[in-house]
């Protein structure tokens, strides 16, 4: 039975990887905000008559958005940002759905003994703080700026990440209950510390991510891998305080979000490289090989996204890599563990 706990719980981290694309989708065509008010049970169901269109699209014509970015807009062009932040609130009103009717279920039938149960509750109890941060995040580009503020988004993002991390890391326990590399020696306990560390960096650079798309950072300095003939544009420290520059400066953001990358690109290669000198077994060895690739595939999408000027594909398949590349580093840091 803790198989199939495993595979519902892998099911619902699916479900979170779509809800990151999706949600990266929505930010990207500018669609977060037409939707202005949070309805969780009534919300769920969508405009059908045309009376439902023109009540929705007025209630948006008070936003900030519309009347300084979308003065004008139809109903049909309304519609085609209305979809993608429809669809990201249903996706996530099912993502709890699809989670909490198997939880009640496996224990009515007494299959979670008491520690996994709590740890389960702990995820439903996020999933429920997701939806309101999500909200709460949409609430701050509709006051007066027509954008949403990069720390809400950031905090938002994070937490996608950190459901999707305990419901991996939950369901990597439950198929794999025991280590199989029992035999613990200095190279392997210094491996196991170098996983986590590169993990904790990987779900840093995550935030640093939610900076750059808060801002929009990538529409700036679009060239590799210099910015803009720059090893370090000498724009970096323009904002006063200082501190400032690390949220609200684009350069600074977007030169931090390459920072990291680059020391990524050091520290995995030099983790890949140790890997090759420890005895691993042949699923660990795999999690290490494929740890690998996953980051070269994510930093590739990272730089055509940045010189292609954030094209929606690109960007979407970046935010996804980077669910992917944090789930790579979980596995080999479970299977070190």
């Amino acid at each position: 039975m803790q198989k199939s706990i495993a595979i519902w719980l892998l099911i619902c981290c699916a479900m979170v990887f779509a809800m990151v694309v999706v949600g990266g989708v929505t930010r990207l065509t500018n669609s977060g905000l037409s939707i202005v008010e949070w309805q969780p049970i009534v919300g769920t169901l969508p405009p059908i008559t045309q009376g439902d269109w023109d009540e929705l699209l007025e209630k948006y014509r008070a936003t900030p958005q519309y009347q300084k970015v979308n003065k004008g807009m139809s109903v049909d062009e309304f519609k085609s940002i209305f979809w993608w932040e429809y669809f990201h609130r249903l996706l996530g009103r099912l993502i709890g759905l699809v989670f909490f009717i198997p939880f009640v279920y496996f224990l009515v039938k007494k299959q979670i003994d008491r520690p996994l149960g709590i740890r389960l509750a702990g995820i439903f109890i996020l999933g429920g703080l997701q939806g309101f941060m999500g909200w709460y995040m949409v609430k701050s580009g509709l006051v007066s700026d027509p954008h949403v503020s990069q720390y809400r988004l950031t905090a938002h993002l994070g937490l996608a990440f950190v459901i999707f991390a305990a419901m991996f890391w939950v369901a990597l326990g439950l198929l794999s209950p025991k280590n199989e590399n029992l035999k613990s020696n200095e190279a392997m306990q210094s491996l196991r510390r170098f996983s986590f560390g590169l993990t904790s960096l990987i779900f840093i650079m995550v935030l640093s991510g939610g900076f750059v798309a808060g801002i929009r950072a990538g529409l700036a300095y679009n060239t590799f891998p210099l910015m803009n003939g720059h090893l370090i544009p000498p724009e970096i420290f323009m904002l006063e305080p200082w501190y400032r520059n690390f949220f609200d400066n684009m350069a600074t953001v977007q030169f931090d979000h390459r920072l990291i990358a680059w020391i990524l690109a050091f520290l995995v290669s030099l983790f890949w490289f140790k890997s090759r000198k420890v005895k691993l077994s042949g699923t660990t060895r795999i999690a290490c090989n494929l740890f690998l690739l996953m980051l070269v595939i994510q930093i590739s999408l990272g730089i055509a996204t940045l010189l292609h000027v954030v094209p929606i594909p690109l960007a979407a398949s970046h935010q996804g890599g980077a669910v992917l590349l944090f789930a790579a580093a979980l596995w080999v840091s479970h299977r070190l563990r």
